[in-house]
């Protein structure tokens, strides 16, 4: 990574695969992001430049390297060591955390200090790191290469799932449950199977997941 790397991620600005961060702050917001990618389709972070893509710089390259390895390392199961490297930048350094998407995921935020006891997954939606829901985080796991093998059959419930959806755009668990009068539980497991089979496709939302057919 060297200064026109830098720069051109700069001026491609924040998405879906790259984040600025004005400094390096508590090991379990940075410990987020780094799953966020990880957990999605790996990613670029910038500690020193800000949203607006001003560029600051960071004061103690050392510690905070420390402290981003830290995250990676105790804050996150499995564990993430991703690359980093300390980029000059006129005058200023700029910390590159670069993490690759990860064959080991769900990766789980295991230490929290302002939820104690509290475990999550995030991932990464547009430009935002956001909490998955337990539907994406089961998603996520049957991405691992040691995941079993899918075996799936379609009934009558799935049959009026996708008749639904060839005229509605999209439909939640709950919804899916009080369509074919199944626990939620079921509903979810349902859903799931049809998604990794690649018949739907999984919408994460801040208030609610919801699934729409592959091809839409």
């Amino acid at each position: 990574m060297n200064y026109r790397d830098v720069d051109a991620l700069i001026e491609r600005g924040e998405g879906f695969e790259v984040e600025f961060k004005r400094k390096v702050s508590r090991p379990e917001k940075i410990a987020r992001t780094l799953m966020a990618f990880a957990n999605t389709r790996g990613g670029t972070v910038l500690f020193g430049v800000d949203d607006d893509k001003t560029v600051v710089g960071v004061n103690s390259e050392k510690e905070e390297v420390e402290m981003i390895r830290m995250a990676g390392s105790l804050y996150i199961d499995p564990p993430i060591d991703p690359e980093i490297d300390i980029v000059p930048y006129r005058g200023m350094d700029v910390i590159v955390v670069t993490i690759p998407q990860s064959d080991k995921k769900p990766h789980e935020l295991v230490r929290d200090d302002s939820h104690e006891g509290e475990t999550r997954v995030y991932i990464r939606v547009n430009d935002k790191t956001v909490a998955a829901s337990k539907e994406v985080v089961r998603i996520l796991r049957s991405e691992r290469p040691d995941a079993p093998p899918l075996r799936i059959a379609i009934g009558d419930h799935e049959r009026r799932l996708l008749e639904y959806l060839d005229h509605e755009e999209r439909i939640t668990v709950k919804e899916f449950s009080k369509m074919v009068n199944i626990s939620d539980r079921r509903a979810s497991r349902a859903l799931i199977q049809l998604v990794r089979a690649g018949m739907l496709r999984v919408h994460t939302h801040e208030k609610e997941d919801f699934f729409t057919r592959a091809f839409d």
